[in-house]
């Protein structure tokens, strides 16, 4: 614009010519030879000591090739060019000193000192005039350029518009090229961590190998995979690998000390930073990345029923746009890292539980050799110790499918008891238990299955339930009081015929004074009180709760 504002310059900002500008990407590009031969040709056809291929963006000109012209670029007020873009056709200045437009141009009054001009707009179909393919001269030319000269200059311009059309189209093919060869690189690495993840016996192996392939994959400075604590506060990096000359982060980092990105994290959204001096979570906290060399970063987060134990992450020694392509390939690789982590948990916890049952099986077995041979070795005869080894077998029977309906081998208290006494079920009615609700590990719930069944037995045969009036009250409660919680345990009967005590001890009745059997502190009280049987039985919480 002159210095006088009385000529307005055109408007170079038009939001559609130059987005048809930048789809051309050749703004800022290097030399090429074939544009250079056009303004070769321009030069010689026009007799000029200068030629430019000139592309006009909002703010400044800059030339994809030039003969004799000191500059690569110049501010868009210094512009002649810029006065194509109202131009329908050929602009020509005869001298640049002398029109209203240009004589206050700085490259007018100032070096280059420049006198002519004659420029060919570079017009795309759709009527956008991205620039000019223009000569200058340092002498004003008032013959201007001849009919011939004018026909070729506006042949070489829409040669150099075919030219950009072409390297446009060659741009394209080579972007599809790349991508479709990036996406088979990473359906290799898909196949590659499949074979990993079948393979794999450990966790760490599996997530190393997963980070790796991302990393190198994404083409990254480094990757690896940490470890969150359960407040998504801190990751303890356990492996990574690096580009040569990059350091490894292995250890333990606060996670704040890298940006706010805890919250992204935590609800399984992937952490997307293209640069860390401009994203609002890190700009704070861009020293920090810069001292490990990371301007941009990509973090995945891996979950485990429905909580965040981890993250990939990949890091990028320059600012770069991550592909929607690239973030789904590493939430691919995440979401197969999920499956893998749930199958090695899966045969880590199978492998507990065989080793479990076998303990079981032989524990049970135990107790069933041991009841079989009481029962027999204390029977009257075949058939009595026929019908008390089965009923003490289902008691036991019972007692095992409590313990193993959970997602782990413990009961409540109150299913154990009401599972022993469901063998004596016409007598339900009578019986009441009430008490809080404490787990029962599963070597103190067969045994107590056991005595409850017993005394549930005696009291049918001798005691409350053995006639209509009877009744049996089984209470228990958490004694906070002592060094450490007691679990104190009553069987009450009363309404039942005179209480009198046993003159023959039977398995049944060492069964129940043994109490849980060698248990620290287990105080087993008998007492045959004139109104009924009373049982007390008082065992450590820990005792009560313990799996063995």
């Amino acid at each position: 614009m002159s210095r006088d504002h009385k000529y307005p310059r055109p408007d170079t900002s038009q939001p559609a010519r130059l987005a048809e500008l930048e789809a051309f990407s050749i703004l800022d590009t290097a030399p090429e030879e074939s544009f250079d031969d056009a303004v070769q040709v321009a030069r010689l056809v026009c007799q000029a000591p200068v030629a430019l291929m000139s592309l006009v963006a909002d703010n400044r000109q800059w030339f994809k090739a030039r003969i004799g012209f000191p500059f690569t670029r110049t501010d868009i007020s210094s512009s002649i060019c810029a006065y194509m873009l109202d131009e329908p056709d050929l602009l020509i200045i005869p001298d640049l000193a002398a029109d209203p437009r240009t004589r206050d141009n700085p490259l007018v009054t100032g070096e280059p000192f420049i006198r002519f001009y004659a420029g060919a707009p570079l017009r795309t179909a759709s009527g956008h005039t991205l620039g000019s393919l223009c000569v200058v001269d340092h002498q004003p030319r008032p013959e201007l350029l001849n009919e011939s000269q004018q026909d070729s200059l506006r042949r070489l311009a829409r040669q150099v518009m075919t030219l950009l059309r072409d390297r446009r189209q060659v741009a394209e093919m080579q972007s599809t090229a790349l991508l479709d060869r990036a996406a088979a690189t990473r359906r290799s690495a898909l196949i590659e961590l499949s074979d990993c993840l079948r393979d794999a016996t450990s966790i760490l192996e599996i997530t190393t190998r997963a980070a790796e392939i991302v990393g190198r994959t994404l083409n990254g400075s480094r990757a690896g995979y940490g470890e969150l604590d359960a407040a998504c506060e801190h990751v303890t990096v356990l492996q990574d690998s690096t580009a040569p000359g990059e350091i490894s982060i292995v250890g333990r980092h606060r996670l704040a000390d890298y940006g706010a990105v805890e919250y992204d994290v935590g609800r399984d959204t992937p952490v997307v930073v293209n640069d860390v001096e401009t994203d609002v979570r890190t700009v704070a906290k861009a020293s920090a990345f810069g001292a490990l060399n990371v301007q941009a970063r990509l973090s995945v987060p891996v979950q485990e029923r429905g909580r965040t134990v981890g993250i990939i992450f990949v890091h990028s020694p320059a600012a770069r746009a991550w592909a929607p392509e690239e973030i789904a390939f590493t939430r691919n690789v995440v979401n197969r890292l999920q499956v893998g982590i749930a199958r090695l948990r899966g045969e880590e916890q199978q492998a507990i539980l065989n080793r479990e049952l076998s303990h079981r099986m032989k524990n049970t077995l135990a107790v069933v050799q041991a009841i079989a041979t009481q029962t027999l070795r204390n029977a009257a005869d075949l058939a009595s110790a026929r019908d008390a080894l089965a009923v003490r077998l289902i008691a036991l029977s019972t007692a095992h499918d409590l313990l193993l309906t959970g997602e782990r081998e413990s009961a409540s208290l109150e299913a154990v008891i009401r599972g022993a006494l469901s063998v004596h079920d016409a007598r339900m009615n009578r019986l009441r238990v009430n008490g809080p609700n404490i787990h029962v590990g599963s070597s103190a719930a067969l045994t107590l299955a056991l005595i409850v069944h017993e005394l549930a037995t005696n009291a049918g045969k001798y005691g409350a339930l053995s006639v209509g009036t009877g009744s049996v009250r089984v209470q228990w409660e958490l004694d906070t009081g002592t060094l450490e919680p007691i679990v104190r345990l009553r069987w009450i009967e009363r309404g039942g015929p005179p209480v009198r005590p046993p003159t023959r001890f039977g398995f049944g009745r060492r069964l129940i004074e043994r109490g849980l059997g060698g248990a620290s502190n287990d105080e087993v009280r008998l007492r045959y009180e004139p109104e009924g049987v009373v049982y007390e039985l008082a065992a450590p919480l820990r005792i009560i709760e313990a799996d063995e």
